[in-house]
């Protein structure tokens, strides 16, 4: 079972991200999430995914479009510090990201697809890493972090922005 990382193993910024990770084996978590998300979404017309709370806020499709980015991302950075590649990995601006992902021109059902490919290769990927690579560290976005710290990173992630649909969107729309 992988451990939870130390705190020293990743930036403050991602605390709040790995203190919503429960306790347990990570990989029934991620797929535990993975059915939330699936069950959530399937609540989600396809007007209903145009919604945003709030000016300059992102809309529901967005909000997944950027989840799915940032685990890939997260993941190929997972894949390269457990590998022990030293080069560093560049950050990315989550905005420009979504911006330029035109996500609102697709069906929700698309990009939901699309999530769901992604977290079913992100749980294979970690399954198959070697038990000694999760203490790798290596250098993302100017900071240091082990492998073992993306992989709760990226579940949390996706449960922080899963928990602000379910309040900030679905709230307001049903």
């Amino acid at each position: 079972m992988l451990q939870r990382p130390e705190v020293n193993e990743y930036p403050d910024y991602y605390v709040p991200y790995v203190s919503l990770v429960p306790e347990g084996d990570l990989i029934p978590i991620l797929q535990e999430n993975l059915k939330k998300m699936m069950d959530l979404f399937d609540r989600i017309s396809e007007e209903d995914s145009h919604y945003r709370y709030g000016e300059g806020k992102w809309s529901i499709k967005e909000v997944l479009g950027h989840i799915t980015d940032t685990e890939r991302i997260m993941s190929y950075r997972l894949m390269r510090i457990g590998r022990g590649d030293k080069t560093p990995l560049a950050g990315f601006d989550e905005e420009f990201f979504v911006n330029h992902s035109k996500v609102n021109e697709l069906p929700v059902k698309k990009i939901l697809d699309d999530f769901i490919a992604t977290r079913k290769a992100t749980i294979t990927l970690i399954e198959n890493m070697p038990t000694e690579a999760w203490t790798n560290e290596g250098n993302a976005n100017n900071t240091k972090v082990t492998t073992r710290a993306i992989a709760y990173i990226l579940a949390g992630h996706e449960i922080h922005h899963r928990h602000i649909i379910e309040k900030r969107y679905l709230s307001n729309i049903k």
